[in-house]
């Protein structure tokens, strides 16, 4: 019978050759390692060597002294940060419905956009002209034409500016969300469908719970850049007198003739933007990731 020193040093050595790590891998890790090293160091030191010149590119200018003074301006950023800050919470209850509006119509146009039902003809005719229609027109145009537009037929009364700009945005971004909705649909293979209604699901059921689930994972990264951009967007509300974070800088620089206002009102949007672009990076990374791991996206 083996002793415990016995059994141990067997288990060892029958663990050694699998646990070490050969020399070879050793000297591979640290060449990566090493290159790592190099390659992050590298993106310090030029970028850097990136700011350093921009920054003596500026001092150098010679009318730098006026635009500092003019857009970077201490004094009037102090000033103008409350009400721009203020105005940014219309802003964000305009994007707050307008997400909600965008999602609504936008799928309702690309559902019936994919639709082979033959009653359906018309409206994927009418879907098409509009989708067609509202992605030509610029998005200032549209906010023109319902802000102005609208409260000229007299019918509504009054209506609020950000109510306006709100329908404006949903009417133009629907169209964007739509077509990229369409292509998720349209990418979602035939067999997802056929499998889905040998199961017993109706073309309703297969719709809602097969096929737009999977389109949604696929177009999730162009949903998210689009919904960005609508971000961005709801600030062009101000042309219509809402007096949102645009609108309230536009007045603080009618009465300082400085223009730091509008420096805060991009410092507020750049803020309100930047976690969804980094969420964006990461589901997009990560849908990267799993498509070379070959999982199923």
């Amino acid at each position: 019978m083996s002793s415990p020193d016995q059994l141990q040093a067997s288990q060892a050595s029958s663990v050694s050759p699998v646990s070490q790590v050969s020399q070879v891998q050793r000297e591979r890790e640290d060449y990566r390692r090493k290159q790592s090293l190099k390659s992050v160091l590298t993106s310090l030191a030029s970028t850097l060597v990136f700011a350093v010149l921009i920054v003596l590119g500026l001092k150098l200018s010679p009318g730098w002294p006026r635009v500092k003074e003019s857009f970077f301006s201490g004094k009037y950023f102090t000033e103008a940060f409350p009400k721009v800050l203020e105005g940014l919470w219309l802003n964000v209850q305009v994007l707050f419905f307008a997400v909600i509006g965008v999602a609504i119509l936008g799928t309702l146009l690309a559902v019936i956009r994919t639709s082979k039902s033959p009653f359906l003809f018309p409206l994927r005719v009418l879907a098409q002209l509009y989708t067609t229609v509202m992605r030509g027109i610029p998005m200032i145009v549209v906010l023109y034409l319902i802000g102005f537009g609208i409260p000229g037929l007299g019918i509504f009364g009054r209506i609020p500016a950000a109510l306006l700009g709100t329908v404006a945005v949903i009417l133009s971004y629907s169209a964007y969300i739509a077509e990229v909705l369409r292509a998720g649909f349209q990418d979602v293979h035939p067999s997802q469908r056929a499998s889905a209604r040998s199961l017993g699901l109706t073309s309703g059921q297969t719709m809602r719970l097969v096929v737009i689930p999977q389109a949604l994972r696929k177009v999730a990264p162009a949903l998210m850049n689009d919904f960005i951009s609508m971000q961005k967007d709801v600030g062009l509300i101000s042309v219509l007198g809402a007096v949102d974070a645009v609108r309230a800088a536009q007045i603080v620089v009618a009465t300082s003739y400085n223009f730091t206002p509008y420096v805060v009102a991009s410092v507020l949007f750049i803020a309100t933007s930047v976690p969804f672009i980094l969420l964006n990076d990461w589901y997009s990374a990560r849908l990267r990731q799993r498509e070379q791991s070959g999982g199923t996206v």
